[in-house]
């Protein structure tokens, strides 16, 4: 099939993947007046005396934006936000087909961090929680640690954090297939865009204790004045042996390969490079750093990439769903590292480990039983830690 031409017959014939639902009765004279006027002056009035009641008397308890400014939709950049659209309805279908999440698009017509940032806080009062979509780096950094301390219901980029999540889960399960620790290995990435700089950091705090990144112009070292802020900040923490070079010298000795960065970028003789069995993640869509077949004929131990064609996709559809369906149903007031890695280890332990072989290391996006051990995981540990609110 051609999924592209498919696609878009396909669009024209749903005009948009998603739509409202009314989940009350008005076919009545005393239907519509418990429901509109002039019930409804009532539990305004309520919601004015108390805000919170919001959450109770609404349904802003389940409801998420999608927010885009069309800066970085999927591997196309920067087509506008209307061109983002068929994307974040998509995502808006996953959340209601997968975590019950009632999500809608919001793409907004700027790429002005103050005016993004605003506009998001004058929305915040209708939804629980905010979902960051396809904004390009590093705008986007700035975009959601503003956001993170400006609003009071929970903030989470995507991109950034639930690559970071599906990748650190993928990882934990490869990890035990090869008999290594998070703590003993050596990491090598490519891409230090929103999804690279977000899996360096999420990597250290499991315990990761070696990672160096390359952009385009090579190995991220601290002190390198071509860096924008947020490569400053990661250098500061990673390439702790200070190497130089490029993506083949950075390969060299490492026990895990991770890519979000560019198709075609790695070669055999990298991947012969790396530690004994390696692993080896290339998630650039739609074609990969090396394909599968290669790195494998490398010497790879483990590969997965971003494909639903291939074993072992790294699919962040595994983590924002249940994630927000967990800090929804607890009222969290923020989604946190913590919550995070709790969801990375929910992932993880989906698949039993009599169960994990190469060709296993995660299950599949539409295992609903991923979502539910997700949401469990974010909600316990958001009240362990005193983010939730009920």
């Amino acid at each position: 099939m051609d999924y592209g031409q498919e696609s878009l017959k396909k669009h024209g014939e749903w005009r948009g993947k998603i739509e409202t639902k009314v989940r009350v009765p008005v076919g009545s004279r005393d239907e519509l007046s418990v429901a509109y006027t002039p019930g409804v002056a009532t539990p305004c009035l309520a919601i004015q005396k108390d805000p919170s009641l919001s959450f109770e008397l609404t349904r802003r308890w389940n409801t998420v934006p999608v927010i885009t400014d069309g800066t970085a939709v999927l591997g196309l950049g920067d087509i506008g936000p209307e061109a983002g659209m068929p994307v974040m309805e998509g995502k808006c279908a996953l959340f209601k087909a997968l975590a019950d999440v009632d999500a809608f698009p919001i793409c907004i017509r700027s790429k002005d961090v103050d005016t993004i940032v605003e506009t998001i806080k004058l929305l915040q009062g209708s939804f629980g929680g905010i979902n960051l979509e396809d904004i390009s780096a590093p705008r986007c950094f700035e975009i959601e640690q503003r956001l993170k301390k400006e609003l009071e219901i929970p903030v989470f980029h995507d991109d950034q954090h639930g690559t970071a999540i599906v990748s650190a889960a993928a990882l934990i399960n490869a990890l035990k297939i090869v008999g290594k620790k998070m703590e003993d290995i050596h990491v090598a990435m490519n891409g230090a865009g929103a999804a690279g700089i977000a899996i360096a950091k999420f990597l250290l705090r499991f315990g990761v204790q070696d990672v160096v990144i390359c952009d385009s112009k090579g190995i991220i070292c601290e002190g390198d004045p071509r860096l924008n802020a947020p490569k400053q900040e990661i250098a500061k923490v990673t390439n702790k042996r200070r190497l130089t070079g490029g993506l083949a010298e950075a390969m060299v000795g490492a026990d895990v390969f991770i890519g979000v960065s560019t198709k075609d970028c790695v070669s055999k003789d990298m991947i012969r490079s790396m530690n004994d069995k390696p692993i080896v993640f290339t998630c650039a869509n739609p074609i990969p750093e090396i394909s599968r077949e290669d790195a494998l004929e490398a010497g790879a131990a483990i590969v997965g990439s971003g494909s639903s064609a291939k074993p072992n996709q790294i699919n962040n559809v595994l983590v924002f769903p249940g994630l927000f369906r967990g800090a929804l149903d607890v009222r969290a007031k923020d989604i946190t590292y913590d919550m995070m890695m709790a969801a990375s280890r929910a992932i993880a332990s989906v698949i039993p480990d009599a169960e994990l072989n190469d060709e296993n290391i995660l299950p599949y996006a539409w295992d609903k039983r991923a979502h539910d051990a997700v949401a469990a995981a974010v909600a316990k540990v958001a009240r362990e830690t005193g983010v939730a609110q009920k």
